[in-house]
C-alpha cells in the first residue's frame, strides 16, 4: 500500500502561483512513477503530469505545457506541481497518483494509488 497525501491548494488570482505537494508513505517510493490529474465540477477526471521513477521524463497535458512542471524528490518521497500563469480553467481538484506502469502514464486506470485531493481556485 503507499498513501499519498497533496498539500498546497487554496485560491489564486489568475496570472499567478501555487506550489502542490503529495507526500507518499508506506512503499518505496522511487519504485512509482507518479502523476498529477484534476477533476473540475461537472467534468471527467483529466490528466495534468507525469514523471518517471527517475525524475528524468516528465509528460504533459496541452492544456499545462509550458504553466505547469512536475518534480520529485525521492529523499523526501514526494512530488511537487508547481503551477504558473494560472487561468480560471484550471481550477478543479488536484489529484496525485502513484503507478507501477513503466510507459507515458496519461491515463488514470494506469495508477495504482491516488491521494484525497486538494482543491485549486483560479479568480479572474
Amino acid at each position: 500500500q503507499v498513501q499519498l497525501v497533496e498539500s498546497g491548494g487554496g485560491l489564486v488570482q489568475a496570472g499567478g502561483s501555487l506550489r502542490l505537494s503529495c507526500a507518499a508513505s508506506g512503499r518505496t517510493f522511487s519504485n512509482y512513477a507518479m502523476g498529477w490529474f484534476r477533476q473540475a465540477p461537472g467534468k471527467e477526471r483529466e490528466f495534468v503530469a507525469t514523471i518517471s521513477r527517475t525524475g528524468g521524463g516528465t509528460y504533459y497535458a496541452d492544456s499545462v505545457k509550458g504553466r505547469f512542471t512536475i518534480s520529485r524528490d525521492n529523499a523526501k518521497n514526494t512530488v511537487y506541481l508547481q503551477m504558473n500563469i494560472l487561468k480560471p480553467e484550471d481550477t478543479a481538484v488536484y489529484y496525485c497518483a502513484a503507478s507501477t506502469g513503466l510507459a507515458v502514464l496519461t491515463a488514470s486506470n494506469r495508477y495504482d494509488y491516488w491521494g484525497q485531493g486538494t482543491q485549486v481556485t483560479v479568480s479572474s
